[in-house]
């Protein structure tokens, strides 16, 4: 084993391995990766001694050829793999054989390369390699930072990706207040988490019982009274059998009743006496049942303005928030950004059946220049598009930029709702020419000047935002 030590071109801090056989093939490489700026380039001849040298110092990448003696290279590639598997190997060899490259790739390399390999096409797989794996190590360990740097994050929250201090002082709160049997209030904008938070209090609190979710939304009264309470045999046309309601269900458990905003009049009253008297009827029944369930709510309503517009019942509501907490939206979080990314990029590769393709790295500053009306779910939903769409290599920007073009063009539609994208310094109308201006400033904002990708957001060309930037301003 030799090492050799060059700063030529651009200074690269990774080790580099070299495995061959035949000492001038060595000479070459060695030579071509010192004069691209590897200043840590170590070489070996014997098969053998590899994964003992492996072992003795730190190694970033082997590039390694198949046909040598003793132990030959497919071998070789398989103990790496199975000793040190987050090392990347780089196949080069003399064999044109495409069922050996496939064998090489199924077993885990990440390159194969036919001799003679061209400078440019080996040094810049070997730079991609390691810019790749680079950045995945810094998301695995920004991850398993997370979840070790603070007590606090009890096991009941670690389904809740964060590392956002507001976030963790909510999880401090939600649980103190896990074992209580008063209902708790969950608030926050669409996609920020609500019903995991729901789930967290329900795992913190040891209730043997199940979690049970409904949403309320679009339930008219008798929906809402068979679907929470249930019903006799023949309490009205076509219950020909009894039917257990949700809150039977939860007995012991938790009764998650999300968007509790869009509750009609009439449930509200009903929720109330459930809330004050811890008793109901189900459909038909003139015998009271004991609610032996801990309500959580939630909405993305502002309940306190509901109660202004006398659409939700003041009493109820101060039933419901005996414990109150509200979610901040993703953009109050953005540091959250590179943990959720990392996070849905390994969910969708599993639910994929696919391997974790790595991001590109400007696309976590681009991500937290957004404002993500939808929020988490938003972003979730822009990973698994991305993913299904990818291919090879590192994941391409296009999903992502056609993704938040598609949004910011619905929510500047008159559809929308204009206050996810613009706001402006007064509660009047603005001009069409000021919208136009205001859209325009943010979407250079995001393309941070980039004229080409501000047009692309805009969905027009680049030489018509360029006529409109030229023109003199309102």
């Amino acid at each position: 084993m030799s090492e050799q030590t060059g700063s030529s071109g651009a200074a690269s801090p990774f080790s580099v391995l070299l495995v061959d056989d035949e000492q001038d093939a060595l000479y070459g490489y060695s030579a071509m990766f010192r004069g691209a700026g590897f200043t840590h380039v170590l070489t070996e001849t014997d098969s053998r001694r590899v994964l003992a040298l492996m072992e003795a110092q730190p190694v970033d990448l082997v590039v390694l050829d198949l046909q040598m003696p003793h132990l030959g290279g497919f071998e070789l590639l398989t103990r790496i793999r199975e000793r040190h598997p987050q090392v990347p190997v780089i196949i080069v060899t003399a064999a044109n054989e495409l069922d050996m490259a496939v064998a090489c790739m199924k077993a885990g390399a990440t390159d194969y390369f036919v001799k003679p390999v061209e400078k440019s096409r080996l040094v810049g797989s070997a730079r991609r390699t390691l810019e790749t794996h680079d950045l995945r190590t810094q998301l695995d360990r920004l991850r398993s930072s997370l979840l070790e740097e603070d007590a606090c994050q009890l096991d009941a929250f670690n389904g809740i990706v964060t590392r956002s201090e507001r976030m963790r002082r909510i999880f401090q709160y939600l649980n103190a207040v896990a074992c209580s049997p008063q209902p708790v209030m969950v608030t926050g904008e669409t996609g920020t988490g609500k019903e995991l938070a729901a789930r967290a209090v329900h795992v913190a609190s040891r209730r043997s019982g199940a979690f049970v979710a409904v949403n309320l939304a679009g339930l008219d009264d008798q929906i809402f009274s068979d679907t929470l309470f249930g019903h006799l045999k023949g309490a009205f046309t076509g219950a020909d059998h009894k039917r257990d309601g949700l809150i039977a269900r939860a007995a012991g458990g938790t009764l998650f009743l999300d968007e509790i905003g869009d509750l009609q009049p009439g449930s509200q009253v009903k929720l109330l006496r459930l809330l004050q008297d811890g008793d109901y009827f189900p459909l038909g029944s003139d015998i009271p049942h004991r609610c032996d369930a801990r309500i959580v709510a939630a909405s993305h309503h502002d309940l306190n303005g509901l109660q202004r517009e006398h659409r939700f019942r003041p009493d109820l509501y101060y039933r419901l928030c005996t414990h109150k907490v509200h979610l901040p939206n993703l953009a109050e979080r953005s540091e959250d950004i590179p943990l959720l990314l990392a996070h849905f990029l390994t969910e969708a590769a599993r639910d994929m059946n696919r391997k974790v393709p790595t991001p590109p790295p400007e696309l976590v500053r681009y991500l937290q220049s957004y404002a993500f009306p939808g929020n988490v779910r938003e972003l979730r939903s822009m990973v698994y598009d991305a993913v299904a769409q990818h291919s090879r290599g590192m994941l391409s920007m296009e999903s992502f930029l056609s993704s938040i073009a598609s949004a910011t063009e619905a929510a500047a539609s008159p559809q929308g709702d204009r206050d996810n994208v613009l706001r402006f310094p007064n509660s009047a109308l603005p001009t069409l020419k000021e919208a136009e201006e205001a859209l325009i400033a943010q979407a250079m904002r995001l393309a941070e000047g980039n004229q080409g990708l501000a047009a692309r957001y805009l969905g027009i060309t680049r030489q018509g935002l360029n006529k409109r930037l030229n023109r003199p301003k309102s």
